[in-house]
């Protein structure tokens, strides 16, 4: 039994289901309703939950986590006898305070392994590496188990992933810096455009609730319309789990000339709205 947050990335969910494991969610905002979740499940849940997985900046929702978060997660783990599951592929992508390691909590090493990607911070997607850091146990099964399903990553693509760790940081600064003007840029183009987007911290995504008056529609049905009337993709909230229903996931993976266009589309698209609505042939219904 694994503890994972709702919403969030699929794989958290879909690779120990995949490996015969079972799932139980908590909330994915870093407060007290996280912890009250948790004790609610290692008392509820049988067998008893064998680690908790956490990722923030989170993807979808793009909320972050303190040190004092993570102090308290780590005495939870300890004293429930869990292991924590760390997903820090965010770790660089921020717009203001960087946010913290797992690991800075002393004595996370005892209980915890951090997961991250070369993808988002050096621009390597589809390449297939990062690392792990963490308790030696864990990372010596973690081994073990992948000197079982591969040989590793092709030679050329681990050479220039370690020249990419040891090298300069002027590619991150300048990764950061351009993910902060299309931040700023989504935000601003949508909220004129009628659309209120809360700005994201980090993560190069946007959580944005579906607006009035869509909401009846749900996220697969109002992403939809959006392509279809607006010829704006975004990721239905449902799709990262229940708790993901009503809002949608945006990412910033357009300049920003593109990002303002998109914004008129959205600006005709909500104009027309209430109109618009009427005419809406359920999913369901559709051949």
């Amino acid at each position: 039994m694994i503890i994972v947050p709702n919403p969030t990335y699929p794989i958290h969910v879909f690779g120990f289901l995949m490996a015969g494991g079972a799932i139980r969610s908590v909330p994915v905002e870093a407060n007290t309703a996280f912890f009250g979740a948790l004790e609610r499940a290692i008392k509820h849940t049988i067998p008893k939950p064998i680690a908790i997985v956490t990722c923030y900046p989170s993807n979808p929702t793009a909320c972050v986590a303190d040190l004092d978060f993570y102090r308290d997660l780590v005495a939870f783990a300890k004293r429930h006898g869990v292991l924590l599951l760390s997903d820090l592929a965010y770790a660089e992508v921020y717009f203001d305070e960087p946010p913290p390691s797992l690991l800075q909590v002393p004595g996370a090493m005892e209980v915890a392994v951090e997961f991250t990607s070369m993808s988002k911070t050096y621009s390597m997607p589809g390449w297939r590496i990062g690392f792990a850091v963490g308790n030696e146990r864990i990372i010596a099964a973690l081994a073990r188990v992948k000197s079982y399903l591969d040989y590793g990553a092709f030679t050329p693509i681990q050479v220039a992933a370690t020249a990419a760790l040891n090298g300069p940081d002027d590619c991150i600064h300048e990764m950061r810096a351009i993910y902060k003007k299309r931040r700023d840029a989504l935000v601003e183009s949508f909220g004129r455009a009628g659309w209120q987007v809360p700005a994201p911290r980090a993560s190069m995504f946007a959580w944005a609730p579906i607006p009035e008056p869509f909401r009846t529609l749900g996220s697969v049905e109002f992403a939809t319309l959006l392509v279809e009337k607006a010829s704006v993709a975004v990721s239905p909230g449902a799709g990262f789990g229940e708790h993901g229903e009503g809002h949608v996931r945006i990412a910033l993976v357009e300049n920003e000339q593109r990002i303002r266009q998109a914004a008129r589309n959205i600006r005709r698209f909500l104009e027309t709205g209430p109109e618009m609505l009427h005419n809406v042939v359920p999913l369901a219904t559709r051949r």
